[in-house]
């Protein structure tokens, strides 16, 4: 039975396969621009810095059943970065630990934790 795609939407725990050049490809197919990665699926997101992530942009996380997602991997970009304090305080109020780095580790980190059935969401900036 093949997957439906929804708009902007791939339902279901997927490795990411490869990032660069500005995207990502996940579920054989690619998308350009920064995706969220939570045990529901995987879609896009309107981000491309840290400093425009927020609540609203990270809905999806709060979107999934409560204790589904215990650790958030937060891939920064080429390089680590901080998340704005608001949103550390918005992640550890819902039950999750956030985990910056460079999207590179990120999205390695991501794939092992996912691959062992772990309680992990991934927040990806796409980076140049």
């Amino acid at each position: 039975m093949s997957e439906r795609r929804h708009e902007g939407f791939l339902p279901g725990v997927h490795q990411i396969e490869g990032y660069g050049a500005g995207g990502f490809r996940f579920g054989g197919m690619s998308h350009r621009g920064s995706i969220i990665a939570t045990p529901s699926g995987v879609q896009a997101i309107a981000a491309f810095r840290v400093e425009e992530l927020d609540a609203q942009t990270l809905a999806p996380l709060f979107a999934e059943p409560a204790g589904a997602v215990q650790l958030v991997v937060l891939g920064t970009g080429g390089s680590l970065l901080l998340p704005p304090r608001a949103l550390r305080e918005v992640l550890r109020a819902a039950g999750m630990g956030v985990d910056p780095m460079a999207t590179g580790h990120a999205v390695a980190t991501y794939n092992i934790l996912a691959s062992e059935g772990r309680k992990v969401a991934a927040v990806l900036l796409a980076s140049p």
